[in-house]
């Protein structure tokens, strides 16, 4: 593996089918347009929607029928450029944006980019993902990072930016309370903006009593760890114990759990927001007699659109969000299978595979 690694041009994790992944060397991309800017990948984050795809081969309509490169959580450094490009040079540290939008269907005329019809979305079938040494995108989708943010925390630049979404569509205003179920990665990130944007009281809410004591150390201002009740029982509880009056302003699910969603939609105060952002089964009940007597404003919340990357660096840059703490483990590019059944088992926050030494 490591001749190999010395000798490859792009070597490139793919994964061909269900628990079946290999290294392979493909040719560098070669620019396609004027604007684009070709990136040597750096630092890439585990997501669960890359373990998902080695562990079941789809989600949802998206079936992974010919080898795919894994990977959308990436940094790297520019390495060439288009010939209208402005923004960046080489060698300007960049953190992706690993979704290109068509730039021309409603939704993305409409200032929703992220919504758009034709999505070309790194390491959604049928586009290969970040996951190799080198990866193309135009120079808009790159955000230069600044000196005092690392490689390593560029990398967090997407989940962050997930969410910076969630929290926008939340509207959270200072000294607002918020409730957000699940203490992954993008759930603890809601906690952080959340608390950036000046909410007084962010309650994490998740099954694993590890996860809200990083939690509590990180940026809820208290925690909550669900009882064997009913989701009405537990949204009580959490609203007695945290003193949130007739409920939270704000609830947001990153957990795609139904006892959240339901445990959620209880939280809310009469007229107050709950924001959908975690992803799990397609259908579900739904406690649609509470959302409709306390008129909610219930949201979804879709990956990152226009601002959302800015605001995340700006974020991490001016200090009022740390990404570093979240990052549990760095491995080496052929060790990343290994690093995939790690994530899989549950093990750490965020892990990172290193990108090739170039």
């Amino acid at each position: 593996m490591s001749a190999q690694s010395a000798t490859a041009q792009n070597l490139s994790f793919v994964l061909e089918g269900i628990h079946r992944v290999k290294f392979e060397d493909r040719p560098v991309p070669e620019l396609k347009g004027p604007h684009d800017v070709l990136v040597n990948v750096k630092f890439t984050g585990i997501c669960g929607s890359d373990v998902h795809y080695w562990e079941h081969g789809s989600i949802g309509q998206f079936v992974v029928k010919d080898p795919m490169v894994l990977g959308h959580e990436s940094s790297g450094i520019v390495s060439r450029v288009g010939s209208s490009v402005t923004g960046l040079k080489v060698g300007d540290r960049v953190a992706l944006e690993p979704g290109v939008p068509c730039r021309r269907c409603e939704p993305c005329k409409s200032g929703k980019y992220n919504l758009c019809e034709k999505m070309a979305f790194a390491a959604t079938p049928p586009y290969d993902g970040t996951l190799a040494s080198y990866y193309i995108l135009p120079e808009d989708f790159c955000h230069k990072v600044p000196d005092s943010i690392t490689l390593q925390e560029a990398a967090l630049m997407e989940p962050l930016g997930v969410a910076v979404h969630i929290v926008k569509q939340a509207d959270v205003k200072p000294g607002q309370s918020v409730v957000v179920f699940g203490a992954g990665p993008v759930g603890l990130l809601c906690c952080a903006v959340a608390k950036a944007y000046g909410a007084s009281k962010v309650i994490a809410v998740d099954i694993q009593e590890p996860r809200l004591k990083f939690a509590a150390s990180y940026a809820a201002t208290s925690t909550y760890e669900p009882f064997k009740a009913s989701p009405l029982d537990n949204a009580k509880r959490i609203i007695e114990e945290n003193d949130l009056g007739s409920g939270a302003d704000v609830a947001i699910d990153a957990s795609g759990a139904e006892p959240s969603v339901h445990t959620g939609i209880h939280v809310v105060r009469a007229g107050g927001t709950y924001v959908q952002g975690g992803m799990g089964r397609s259908e579900i009940t739904f406690p649609i007699m509470a959302a409709c007597t306390k008129e909610l404003n219930v949201k979804g919340s879709f990956r990152y659109g226009s601002g959302d990357y800015k605001l995340a660096v700006s974020l991490v840059a001016s200090g009022k969000v740390n990404v570093k703490d979240l990052i549990t483990a760095t491995v080496k590019f052929e060790d990343a299978e290994r690093a995939f059944q790690e994530v899989k088992a549950g093990k750490g926050i965020k892990t990172l595979i290193a990108g090739i030494e170039s």
